[in-house]
């Protein structure tokens, strides 16, 4: 059994002046993922290794779900490849995991994220929101051949405001 945790990076500040892989966290955002990442503790499988894309909207997400989590900053993997906005992509990279790691947290990017969720669960989103959890379980052993997850848990900002 692989279990995949895709979380959506927190709301960006589209008034830096940056470049896209440097655009920092927003205010809303960071609360955001304050909020999130409070409230799913207990979704979180006893052991997993945590990934993240190289920008720095992405980073920060990750840094506050890990203080906040208590997981130590430093196991966490900085890809490049998770800088993509294509499933298939994210498809490749994802089946590329060490089967010695059942469970994977990831820190990533819109479209990929949603598509992928769509492509692989059992429910369908028009889209992942920022700061947006969405824990799959799949019944094969081999990240290669991950197919027909069950989406287990979502937990998104608007969960928490109503």
């Amino acid at each position: 059994m692989k279990n995949l945790i895709l979380i959506r990076h927190a709301k960006s500040n589209w008034e830096a002046t940056a470049s896209d892989l440097d655009r920092p966290l927003s205010r809303k955002g960071i609360t955001d993922a304050f909020s999130v990442s409070d409230a799913i503790n207990k979704y979180l499988p006893k052991k997993f290794i945590v990934w993240s894309s190289i920008a720095k909207r992405a980073k920060e997400t990750a840094i506050i779900y890990a203080q906040n989590l208590s997981i130590p900053l430093d196991t966490i993997i900085f890809k490049e490849e998770l800088y993509t906005f294509d499933e298939d992509h994210l498809e490749r990279t994802i089946k590329d995991c060490d089967n010695k790691y059942s469970s994977i947290v990831l820190f990533g990017h819109n479209e990929a994220i949603t598509n992928f969720v769509n492509k692989f669960g059992d429910e369908t989103f028009d889209t992942i929101p920022t700061s947006g959890f969405v824990s799959i379980s799949f019944n094969e052993d081999d990240w290669g051949f991950i197919k027909n997850g069950k989406v287990v848990k979502t937990v998104f900002p608007r969960h928490l405001k109503e």
